[in-house]
């Protein structure tokens, strides 16, 4: 085969636009810090960052969620140990009402206290995060007690609510329930309330049956006591508390998984900065002997003889 001039320019500039190329590739990877510039780089890395960074945004967003979590759960802890406090004062004042030396006027000092309390508990349970009422069940939107027709603050606010969960999303398929349904908690509580109230509003009870709505194995009530409902309260505070454990146990879970799929992120795309600068420094020389060589197989023009 003749091999014409022609020939040998053309596959020396071939040649040199290769050369050109490579370089220009590993001066990408070196300015940007990463293997590829574009997915036809090369597809597989393409395709696995891709994959590891949906991973991350997952990552993202159930941490979002576990903002939203800890912030009911605390709230609904705090609002719950409230409760259990005001249930303490409860017990106190009917304790002290149970005394049959109290005057009248003494004993409705008491039940105005309690009435004061009943209300404070009603508060406790509107208890609202971020637009979201918290005992309200799925029913988010409306608070748990609102006032009777006619407005003012009412001692017999009617009832709302559902006794549905709230759940969020906090890792992959799993789900962790944010709120603690208090229709039936609250209404129990109300109730209660509202029936020492009455005791206490009526001269014909004695202080013995003042006395049995404290609770405990002494008194003749089985259910509406004091006793039971704080223990219903307390019961709930432990639920509450095992989920902020849970969740405290998911978020290290999710850290770990950030650390882990950033890391194989990193690996899948991030240059080798020694073996770039090492392939960059060999190519640069064996472009120039490219230069030199082709210098001296293309033949000289006549301009260059007439010179």
């Amino acid at each position: 085969m003749r091999v014409t001039q022609s020939m040998l320019s053309n596959n020396m500039l071939r040649n040199l636009n290769n050369s050109y190329g490579k370089m220009s590739k590993l001066q990408d990877q070196i300015n940007s810090g990463s293997k590829i510039t574009r997915p036809s780089d090369d597809p597989v890395i393409a395709v696995k960052g891709m994959g590891y960074r949906r991973d991350l945004a997952k990552v993202e967003q159930y941490s979002r969620n576990m903002i939203t979590a800890n912030s009911w759960l605390d709230s609904t802890d705090e609002s719950l140990n409230q409760v259990g406090e005001q249930m303490k004062r409860v017990r106190e004042l009917v304790i002290q009402a149970a005394n049959d030396t109290n005057t009248p006027e003494e004993r409705e000092k008491i039940k105005m206290e309690i009435d004061q309390i009943r209300q404070q508990l009603q508060d406790v349970a509107n208890t609202n995060v971020a637009g979201s009422y918290l005992f309200s069940g799925t029913n988010t939107n409306q608070p748990l007690f609102t006032p009777a027709a006619g407005g003012g603050k009412e001692i017999n606010p009617a009832l709302n609510g559902a006794n549905n969960s709230v759940n969020i999303e906090v890792y992959d398929g799993i789900q962790i329930q944010v709120n603690t349904p208090g229709k039936d908690l609250f209404k129990s509580i109300d109730d209660l309330m509202g029936k020492i109230s009455t005791v206490l509003g009526d001269p014909t009870k004695t202080g013995a049956e003042i006395g049995d709505t404290l609770g405990g194995v002494t008194s003749s009530s089985t259910d509406d006591d004091i006793t039971t409902m704080h223990n219903k309260v307390l019961e709930a505070q432990a639920d509450v508390g095992a989920r902020q454990n849970r969740v405290e146990i998911m978020e290290n879970r999710l850290g770990i998984r950030e650390v882990n799929v950033t890391k194989q992120l990193r690996d899948n795309e991030s240059v080798d900065y020694s073996k770039a600068i090492t392939e960059m420094v060999t190519h640069e020389s064996i472009h120039q002997a490219a230069l030199s060589v082709g210098s001296k197989i293309i033949q000289q023009t006549l301009v260059d003889f007439i010179r």
